[in-house]
């Protein structure tokens, strides 16, 4: 079979850059440890109290050092729960300090949703069974919205909450 001159370059070239591709994810992967999330933490997603900082009143922002906190949230059926305020509603709205270190966790007890601070690099898949934590440096001022990006039933479109970020 005989093949243009054309044709050969666009062999090689394209074979060299797979190559190169695969280099390059190797060398990310295996040399510079660059993985995906390994899911380390996991819960039994029918009995989530059995965890201490998903129990009732570990639930929202908690104070654990000047400036860091810990914000510990549940996902289920169209709902973030941060908690309860003093009288008994559910928590949809919390004040975070500027240049705080936040450390989010969260966890679901139904299905697959999203946990997205619109406007941060905040963006985690929450999975029945395990714990999604992210930290981050909240240095800009605002109101942020979280909303679900996972669809997770009907009712999907009215699951959100807002994050302040306060001077």
């Amino acid at each position: 079979m005989h093949l243009h001159k054309f044709e050969k370059i666009w062999l090689v070239s394209g074979m060299g850059a797979l190559i190169l591709f695969l280099a390059v994810l190797g060398f990310g992967a295996f040399y510079m440890g660059t993985h995906p999330q390994s899911h380390g933490v996991t819960i039994d997603p029918e009995n989530i109290e059995a965890n201490d900082a998903f129990k009732q009143e570990n639930l929202g922002l908690t104070k654990v050092a000047e400036d860091k906190y810990i914000v510990n949230i549940v996902a289920s059926a169209f709902n973030y729960n941060f908690g309860t305020d003093e009288d008994g509603k559910a928590v949809r709205h919390i004040r975070i300090p500027k240049g705080s270190t936040v450390l989010f966790q969260i966890t679901t007890t139904d299905v697959v949703h999203g946990f997205n601070l619109a406007g941060t690099n905040i963006n985690m898949m929450v999975e029945p069974g395990y714990v999604s934590s992210m930290e981050e440096v909240m240095n800009n001022p605002g109101e942020y919205t979280v909303v679900c990006n996972e669809y997770c039933g009907t009712g999907h479109h009215q699951m959100f909450a807002t994050v302040e970020v306060y001077e």
